[in-house]
């Protein structure tokens, strides 16, 4: 598999840093600048504002001298870092600046000067009327007198645009920073991904190829409670279905062809010695009759076959409806009255109430009843009995049916369900025994979402038990 899902989440990862610096670097930087120079605007503004209403009124009020403004300038520029202010008149000669002390015969003009040139703004940036060979930001405050409202003069504060560029640099050194830092942090988030996502996943996707190869054997576990590790536990686990219900297919094959190949062989063998005189003529008639065994044997092989193949690919479709469990089992007893009486075996009843009405396909019941009442006789001792009790539990019926015959052991009890399973003890008896029986008994209980349960000692006998439904009517007669 190509990793590309790995690919793409570093491919956004390493994008979204990318991203991130260019995003830093173009509108942090911008906005950062922007609103550094504005906020050094307003407070120059403030002081600007303040000198022309108070030392650069007075002066033009006669009521101060321009040296004494001067000083008080040189400590307002010295109070604001990297500041010059002027006082300008209107035609742009240059009255005071903080950063020279200008003498009686100077005369300094700032050619093409224009207090209108911020527009509606109050400052401007640029080399302020080539005054400067640095790009500074300029603010005016007009400069007025009370008794005519007449503006004799400008404050003028400026300072280098490149400490305001400076400060947003030191802004912008900080977010890199701060990305730097969230970039690594998001490292956790790729390191959780490639851990508790990517790992698993790869393992779950390996596993999936192994058995999309026909490797229903290859093992693989993931260590999470989370859905990953269900998903992997889930897969682990069809896989393994998957491998038990080959292993299942290929004994079923091998049983199916086994239990074929030994009638078909006995059945040619008998007919080929018949025709060629290995077998007198005087001898067909017994012969004859077991080659009619068994081919009564494939028979029976071959319906159960069919039957058991209809109740896994049908669903089991069951016609339910109220009956009477207890004539059932009266009908099934009676029929097998010839096969009780060769074999000096007695059937003991021991039956709830005279009707016990349960809910469930009668004839698959009549079927269940059939086989486990058939293989008690078959593996029953003579002289002894079958015992068929029914008993009646928190609106369920409970069927019984029990041997004394030869007993199932305890290693072999929970594989007696299983298709043409036979122990070792009952081979000797079940000569006409498919073992699929036991097999259709428990498809037809778990149809009827209920339970059979087999209890069984060697020598003593076996029990079958299984439960049915009680009719509803039954409750409402209680």
């Amino acid at each position: 598999m190509k990793r590309t899902l790995y690919l793409k989440f570093l491919l956004a990862y390493v994008l979204f840093a990318i991203f991130g610096f260019i995003v830093v670097a173009t509108f942090v930087y911008s906005m950062t600048y922007e609103r550094l120079r504005r906020d050094k605007a307003d407070t120059m503004y403030q002081f600007a504002t303040q000198i022309a209403n108070t030392y650069a009124a007075d002066l033009y009020n006669a009521e101060t001298s321009l040296d004494t403004v001067h000083t008080q300038i040189v400590a307002l520029s010295r109070y604001l870092d990297d500041t010059t202010i002027w006082i300008v008149n209107p035609s742009g000669r240059l009255v005071l600046d903080s950063s020279r002390l200008l003498g009686p015969g100077d005369e300094i003009v700032v050619e093409g000067f224009d207090p209108t040139t911020t527009g509606s703004s109050y400052y401007t940036t640029g080399d302020f009327f080539g005054s400067f060979d640095q790009e500074m930001l300029s603010v005016f405050a007009p400069i007025t007198i009370q008794s005519n409202y007449k503006v004799q003069a400008y404050v003028v504060v400026h300072t280098p645009v490149a400490s305001i560029q400076a400060s947003a640099n030191d802004f912008l050194n900080i977010s890199y920073l701060m990305l730097i830092v969230l970039f690594l942090l998001s490292l956790i988030i790729l390191i959780f991904f490639t851990e508790l996502v990517y790992i698993p996943l790869r393992k779950i996707t390996t596993a999936t190829e192994q058995y999309a190869a026909g490797n229903m054997k290859y093992e693989f576990s993931v260590e999470s409670e989370d859905e990953m590790g269900y998903l992997a536990a889930s897969l682990s686990y069809m896989a393994g279905e998957i491998a038990r219900q080959e292993d299942d297919q290929k004994k079923f094959v091998a049983n199916v062809s086994h239990d074929f190949r030994s009638p078909l062989t006995s059945i040619r063998g008998y007919l080929v010695a018949m025709q060629d005189g290995t077998i007198p003529e005087e001898m067909h008639g017994k012969y004859l009759g077991i080659v009619i065994n068994e081919t009564d044997r494939l028979t029976k092989l071959t319906n159960e076959l069919l039957t058991l193949n209809n109740l896994n690919t049908k669903g089991m479709l069951l016609d339910r409806a109220d009956f009477d469990i207890n004539q059932v089992i009266r009908n099934v007893a009676e029929s097998f009255g010839g096969t009780c009486m060769d074999k000096n075996i007695g059937i003991e009843l021991v039956l709830t109430d005279e009707q016990m009405l349960v809910n469930a396909d009668m004839s698959k019941i009549q079927q269940v009843l059939y086989n486990l009442v058939d293989n008690a006789i078959k593996f029953s001792h003579k002289g002894s009995s079958v015992k068929i009790e029914t008993t009646e539990k928190h609106s369920k019926v409970f069927v019984s049916v029990k041997d004394s015959g030869i007993g199932i052991p305890k290693e072999d009890q929970k594989l007696v369900f299983d298709r043409f399973y036979k122990s070792d003890t009952s081979r000797g008896k079940d000569k006409k025994g498919t073992g699929l029986g036991l097999s259709i008994v428990k498809e037809i209980i778990k149809a009827h979402e209920e339970n059979i349960n087999v209890i069984s000692t060697v020598g003593v006998g076996t029990e079958f038990i299984f439960s049915l439904p009680k009719a509803a009517v039954m409750d409402a007669d209680d």
